[in-house]
C-alpha cells in the first residue's frame, strides 16, 4: 500500500537509509546468502517499492553521509535506527561495533554512545549475569542515557517503519537447548532476558506499527 503520508525524508535519503541499515544488518555475518537475499527482496519490492534501486549492497560511510549530511537530524535518527538492527538479535558483536563507529564519525555523531553497547563486548561473561539477576549497576548506569536517546527516535517514514516491523521479531524468541549427540551443550535463555535493550526494541516496534495504523491508514495484520 503507497502511504500519502508526507515524509520529510527524500526518496534518495530513504535508500541510503535503508542500504545503511541492512549494512549493520550483515554486518555480522549471521545472514546466509538465501536470508540476505530475502531481505534485500522485502526492501526493494515491499517496503520501498518507488526507489530505483542501482544496487542493494552495502553502503560507505563516506556515501551516507553525503546523502544524510554531518550532524543533522536525519542523521541522528538515522544512527538510532542503526542501533536497534544492531542489537535486534539479542547480541552487539565487534564487527557491528565497528561499522556504527565508522558511520558516527562519518555523520559527526556522538561516538559515546556506542560505549554502553560495547560493555557486553568486554565483558561477555555478564550475560548469565543479566539473563538470571539482571543487570549490573555499572551497565545500569551506562545503559541509562543510551535508553533515553533510543527512545527519542520519532517514527516519520512509512518506508523506515515497515523496515522496523520486519526486522524487530513480533515476540520474544523461546528459550531452548542447543544439544549435540543427544547431550545439552548450551542452554540459550528467552532474547528479552539476554537483551538489555529489549524494552526499546518492543517500544520502537509498537510506535512503528502506529504510526503506519494511525496516520498512515495502513493494515499493519502482516507485522502482527
Amino acid at each position: 500500500m503507497t502511504s500519502t503520508v508526507q515524509s520529510p525524508y527524500s526518496s534518495e535519503q530513504i535508500a541510503a537509509w535503508l542500504r545503511g541499515l541492512l549494512t549493520i544488518a550483515w554486518a555480522d555475518g549471521n545472514f546466509d546468502a538465501q536470508e540476505q537475499e530475502l531481505i534485500a527482496s522485502i526492501t526493494k519490492n515491499e517496503l520501498a517499492p518507488k526507489i530505483k534501486w542501482d544496487s542493494l549492497e552495502v553502503i560507505t560511510p563516506e556515501e551516507l553521509a553525503a546523502v544524510l549530511g554531518k550532524g543533522t537530524p536525519a542523521s541522528e535518527n538515522f544512527l538510532r535506527t542503526a542501533i536497534m538492527v544492531a542489537i535486534a538479535d539479542g547480541t552487539y558483536s565487534p564487527s557491528e561495533d565497528q561499522v556504527l563507529h565508522q558511520f558516527c564519525q562519518a555523520l559527526e555523531q556522538p561516538e559515546n554512545l556506542l560505549e554502553a553497547l560495547r560493555h557486553t563486548l568486554e565483558h561477555p561473561q555478564l550475560t548469565p549475569t543479566i539473563a538470571s539477576t539482571g543487570l549490573t549497576k555499572r551497565q545500569i548506569d551506562a545503559l541509562h542515557p543510551l535508553r533515553d536517546w533510543l527512545d527519542r527516535l520519532d517514527i516519520q517514514d512509512p518506508r523506515v517503519a515497515r523496515f522496523l516491523c520486519k526486522m524487530i521479531p513480533s515476540q520474544c524468541p523461546f528459550e531452548q537447548d542447543v544439544t549435540l549427540f543427544g547431550r545439552k551443550i548450551v542452554h540459550i535463555p528467552p532474547m528479552c532476558k539476554i537483551n538489555p535493550l529489549y524494552e526499546q526494541l518492543v517500544g520502537l516496534r509498537f510506535r512503528a506499527l502506529s504510526y503506519l495504523a494511525d496516520k498512515c491508514g495502513e493494515d499493519v495484520s502482516p507485522y502482527i
